[in-house]
């Protein structure tokens, strides 16, 4: 197709671009980026209500141990999960025992509606990921959503409208961007060690074949017939059955974002997403078929999906998601700038030195110095916080170090790390790299979520929790 058809081909999209929920109006006396900076007041007491208590269970073992926070709701619908989680909040030292919503599939909304709940952490399966999460900020509560928080452009735009004209928070639970080798990361960004970023790699690569398949015993949570764990309902096989492109973004996505300021000095402009053919869930699925699966239920997802994002200020951005190959778990988790690299699985740095700028760096530095650096430039969050966050655990203590955040952020009246703005550039790939596999990997606009308020708002600045302001010294 030469440019002039390609062109004609192409005219419709900005009718039909804003038909189908890409651009929303400013109405008259609104301001784009409400969100962006905004908090609410200090609460002396952090009450959470936790919805699904599978994942919810960092919420569970974290929540309590940190100052003014309280678990005064849970809800799920498996009976033994609920024992479990009732052990777990008391073994993390809460005195008295959250109220239980366990009656229905809809006990949810009674949790929502709980005078007793100031933070709704909803954990359960992605098809009820925006349902609670709008339903919580109606109730007039605050909501951390697991991800990804909302897979369709039009869901983006709910929560971040919800959110806007409510004014609550609606945050994603990106534990990624809380772990320590991101949080070095962003600092040595901010200290300016890597130089002006020009291009980011992150990416979600974990062999979850047998969690995807496994069978979901509800009288014990815990049975499966293939060992690894299982999705209740099998509600991520399903997903991986009916949709393309890269459904799981944001653990590799997150942190690149933050290092590059996007929706904080930069955005999203546009992207081109490719996959490969589906084998490996076709084969394992022929070798270990699972009873209540037919085998002409063939998942349509692609094993590797490329996605290349551009940015207004330049820079680009790689991701990369495969659940399904026989691969180490990685997500790259790397940076490169005019003046050094950082790259991760394994960690590694290199700059120039600041007597030989325009050198280039040809190799990475030897190990000695990369862990000086690892000390040199840790976050002040992992300083002051990391033996607490080694011992509570959780995905090496990214789980307690973004709980903690949250939790500070929300007692003192602060504005969040991440906010809705995040969530739905972040989230808003969901759709678009699935419309350009579906189409050929052609160009796909990407919304700008914050309405321009992007180009003021500051970075994210390095931050610490000073747990002596939340009424109890460290």
């Amino acid at each position: 197709m030469n440019r002039r058809d390609f062109l004609k081909g192409t005219a419709w999209m900005g009718a039909a671009a804003f038909a189908g929920g890409f651009v929303r109006p400013l109405f008259a006396g609104e301001a784009g980026g409400k969100m962006a900076l905004w908090a609410d007041k200090p609460f002396a007491k952090l009450r959470v209500g936790v919805v699904g208590l599978g994942r919810g269970h960092v919420a569970l073992w974290n929540m309590p141990k940190i100052p003014g926070c309280e678990i005064t709701a849970i809800c799920d619908i498996t009976p033994i999960r609920v024992q479990r989680a009732l052990t777990m909040v008391a073994q993390a030292g809460q005195k008295s025992a959250p109220k239980v919503y366990d009656a229905g599939p809809e006990e949810w909304k009674k949790l929502c509606d709980d005078p007793n709940v100031d933070l709704v952490w909803n954990a359960t399966p992605w098809e009820l990921h925006v349902p609670i999460a709008l339903y919580a900020m109606r109730a007039g509560k605050h909501v951390a959503v697991e991800v990804p928080a909302a897979f369709t452009i039009d869901e983006c735009w709910e929560l971040v409208e919800t959110s806007e004209k409510l004014q609550r928070h609606c945050m994603q639970l990106e534990n990624c961007c809380y772990g320590e080798m991101e949080m070095l990361c962003l600092n040595l960004c901010r200290q300016g060690m890597l130089g002006d970023l020009v291009h980011g790699e992150g990416a979600y690569i974990h062999n979850l074949k047998g969690y995807n398949y496994a069978n979901w015993d509800p009288k014990t949570a815990h049975a499966w017939d293939i060992p690894g764990g299982a999705y209740w309902n099998h509600w991520r096989l399903k997903h991986n059955i009916a949709h393309k492109g890269n459904q799981y973004p944001t653990h590799g996505l997150g942190p690149i974002c933050q290092y590059m300021n996007v929706n904080r000095g930069d955005r999203f402009d546009y992207l081109v997403s490719l996959e490969s053919n589906q084998f490996n869930f076709e084969q394992f699925a022929q070798r270990n078929w699972h009873k209540d699966w037919r085998p002409e239920a063939k998942v349509a997802m692609g094993d590797m999906n490329i996605t290349l994002i551009k940015t207004k200020g330049g820079r680009s951005i790689m991701v990369q998601h495969d659940i399904s190959s026989p691969r180490p778990y990685s997500r790259i988790n790397t940076v490169s700038g005019t003046r050094g690299i950082f790259a991760d699985y394994p960690y590694r740095v290199g700059w120039e030195p600041a007597d030989k700028r325009g050198s280039g760096v040809h190799s990475f530095f030897d190990e000695k110095k990369a862990e000086e650096v690892r000390q040199e430039y840790k976050h002040p969050l992992w300083k002051d916080h990391g033996e607490l966050a080694a011992k509570q655990g959780g995905h090496g203590g990214m789980d307690f170090m973004m709980t903690l955040r949250l939790a500070y952020c929300l007692r003192l009246g602060l504005p969040l790390d991440q906010n809705v703005y995040d969530l739905a550039s972040w989230c808003s790939l969901c759709e678009l790299t699935e419309k350009s596999v579906r189409s050929g990997s052609t160009p796909q606009q990407i919304p700008d979520f914050t309405r321009g308020a992007w180009q003021t708002t500051a970075p994210l600045g390095i931050e610490s929790a000073d747990l002596a302001k939340m009424g109890l010294e460290g």
